[in-house]
C-alpha cells in the first residue's frame, strides 16, 4: 500500500484535499492536497538521501502527527530506511535509554519537539511531555519552521521542483525493518517492537479491508493506520480537534463516513454533545458495549471496537450489536481478522500471529507468536473473549503504562518500598496511583517534596495520586502484592 500510495497521490486527483484541519471557530481548512503531499515526500526523500540515509540506517522521528510526518514516512519507505518513533510522553530517562538501543543516524524534529527538550521543558511537563536533549540521541535536524535554539534545518530543495534520481529507490525493496516502536522494558533494558516492511504492509491492508473507505469521502482520525488506508482509497483525512467542544463542531460540519477515536476521546465528545455519522471505530483501550451503544444513539450507523496491540494491529473487531448480544463472562473483542492466528498458552494467555505481526523485538530473535499478556478463551465460533491481563500494566486514557519502567525512580532515601498500581475508574479505564511506604522515622512532608522531581520526569506515567502507607506483600518471596495494593488504594481514595 505504501509503495502504491505515493504514485496514487500524484496521479489520482492530485488537486483533491488529502489532509484537513479545523479552525478555532469549527471551520475546515485544507492542510495539504494529494499532489502536494507526494511532492513533499519526494523532497524529503532527496534530502534524507543527501544526508547519507538509506537501507539499514535509522531515522529518529519527533514530529507531531500530520502531513510532514506522513511525508517523512513515505520518504523513508522509498529509501528503505527504518524509523524509530520518539514518544515525548515517555519521560526523558526512559526515552534516552530507548534511543541508545536504536542508535539513530539522524533525529528529525520539529520546533515544538525541540522546545519540549529545551526552553519550554517546564511548561511541557504540565502536559506530560518531556524529551531529553535531542543532541544526546544523535545528529539532529529541524523539519519545518525553525525557531531560535533549534538545530539546523533539514536542507530540502524547492517545494515541487523536479526530483533527481535516488540510487536504488526504484529497485525492488528487501523486506527490511520499517518501524521501531518502543513498549515495555526498563531503562536498563528497553524493549522495542520492530515491524518489517512486509508486516507493516499486511497490517495496513487489513485495516483497509476492514474499514473500506470510499473515494471522495472524509475519514476523521489522526494515526498512521488511519491516514494511509484512507488516502490510498482516495478519501480525505481530517485530523481530530483536541478540545471536545471543537471536536463536536468538527463532526457536525464534516459528517465523516468513518471516525476513529480512542474511548477517552469518544467519552469526551459525547459529553460535549457530539453527533456521529457513518461508522465509528475505537480501540487502544477497552470499549464496552455501553459506550458503543451511546455512540450509535448519538447517530452512528455502526460502532466498532477494535482489539489491537503495538505488536499486531489490528487483531480482531466487533460491532456493538454483536457485543451487546454476548452474555457470557469476559469481554468479547470479536473474531480474528483475516490472516490472524490465535492460540492459548497453558496458563490461558492469548497468543497471536499472522502476516501483520511484529517481526521481532530489537536485539532478540524473531518469534512467530506475540504474547499479548491477556487472559482469554476462544468461544465455539473462534471469537476472542478476554478475561483480564496477565502482565503488570496499567491502562489509563488509552495509554499502556508499565510500572517497572518508573518504580525505580521512586526509591529515594526515606522510601522503604514503592509500587505503581492501577485502580479501576469506570468504563475499563484506570487511575494510576503510587503507593509509597516510607522508611521508619521519615518525615512524610520532606519525602513528598523529595518525590516531586522524579514524579515530574515521568511524563504520561505521572500518577494521579500519591499515597503513603505499607505496601502489601505476598508469596514465599514476599514480593509486592499488586492486587492487594490496588484494592487498598481504591479504599483510601474512596474514603
Amino acid at each position: 500500500m505504501l509503495d502504491r500510495l505515493a504514485h496514487d497521490l500524484r496521479t489520482r486527483h492530485p488537486d483533491r484535499p488529502a489532509v484537513l484541519a479545523h479552525t478555532r471557530l469549527g471551520g475546515t481548512r485544507v492542510r495539504i492536497r494529494r499532489g502536494e503531499l507526494a511532492a513533499l515526500a519526494d523532497t524529503y526523500a532527496v534530502a534524507l538521501n543527501a544526508r547519507g540515509l538509506g537501507e539499514d540506517t535509522t531515522l529518529g522521528l519527533a514530529l507531531r502527527p500530520g502531513p510532514r510526518a506522513l511525508a517523512v514516512m513515505l520518504a523513508a519507505h522509498r529509501l528503505g530506511l527504518r524509523i524509530a518513533v520518539l514518544d515525548p510522553t515517555a519521560g526523558p530517562d526512559v526515552l534516552a535509554a530507548r534511543l541508545a538501543l536504536a542508535r539513530p543516524d539522524l533525529v528529525l524534529a520539529d520546533a515544538a519537539a525541540q522546545a519540549v527538550a529545551g526552553w519550554a521543558r517546564p511548561l511541557a511537563r504540565r502536559a506530560d511531555l518531556a524529551l531529553p536533549p535531542l543532541e544526546l540521541l544523535g545528529p539532529v535536524a529541524t523539519l519545518g519552521r525553525r525557531l531560535p535554539g533549534c538545530a539546523p534545518r533539514l536542507r530540502v530543495g524547492r517545494f515541487g521542483a523536479s526530483v533527481p534520481s535516488i540510487p536504488g529507490s526504484d529497485a525492488p525493496a528487501r523486506d527490511t525493518d520499517a518501524v521501531i516502536v518502543f513498549t515495555s522494558g526498563t531503562t536498563a533494558r528497553p524493549r522495542a517492537v520492530v515491524h518489517s516492511r512486509g508486516g507493516l504492509a499486511a497490517g495496513l491492508r487489513t485495516v483497509g479491508e476492514l474499514v473500506d473507505p470510499r473515494p471522495g469521502s472524509v475519514v476523521l482520525g489522526g494515526t498512521f493506520f488511519v491516514l494511509v488506508p484512507a488516502l490510498s482509497a482516495g478519501a480525505a483525512v481530517a485530523l481530530p480537534a483536541r478540545e471536545p467542544a471543537a471536536l463536536a463542531r468538527q463532526l457536525a460540519r464534516l459528517t465523516p463516513a468513518h471516525t476513529y477515536l480512542t474511548p477517552p476521546q469518544l467519552r469526551a465528545a459525547l459529553g460535549a454533545g457530539a453527533r456521529f455519522t457513518g461508522r465509528v471505530w475505537t480501540g487502544s483501550a477497552p470499549a464496552d458495549a455501553t459506550l458503543l451503544r451511546r455512540v450509535k444513539q448519538a447517530g452512528a450507523e455502526q460502532a466498532w471496537g477494535v482489539y489491537a496491540l503495538t505488536e499486531l494491529f489490528p487483531a480482531a473487531a466487533v460491532e456493538e450489536a454483536e457485543k451487546s448480544a454476548f452474555t457470557g463472562p469476559g469481554d468479547l473483542v470479536g473474531a480474528p481478522l483475516p490472516g490472524v492466528r490465535t492460540a492459548l498458552a497453558p496458563d490461558g494467555e492469548l497468543l497471536l500471529g499472522g502476516p501483520g505481526a511484529r517481526h521481532r523485538y530489537l536485539g532478540e530473535e524473531p518469534d512467530p507468536w506475540v504474547r499479548t499478556g491477556d487472559l482469554a478463551k476462544l468461544d465455539p465460533d473462534g471469537r476472542i473473549v478476554l478475561g483480564g491481563r496477565l502482565k503488570d500494566m496499567v491502562l489509563r486514557r488509552a495509554e499502556n503504562i508499565y510500572p517497572g519502567l518508573y518504580e525505580p525512580s521512586l526509591h529515594l532515601p526515606g522510601v522503604e518500598l514503592a509500587v505503581l498500581v492501577g485502580v479501576p475508574d469506570g468504563d475499563g479505564d484506570e487511575r494510576l496511583v503510587a503507593l509509597v511506604e516510607p522508611s521508619p522515622g521519615t518525615d512524610p512532608r520532606q519525602l513528598r517534596a523529595a518525590l516531586a522531581g522524579p514524579l515530574a520526569r515521568m511524563g504520561s506515567a505521572r500518577p494521579d495520586a500519591v499515597l503513603f502507607g505499607r505496601v502489601p506483600l505476598a508469596g514465599r518471596s514476599r514480593k509486592p502484592d499488586r492486587a492487594a495494593a490496588s484494592a487498598r488504594c481504591a479504599r483510601e481514595l474512596a474514603g
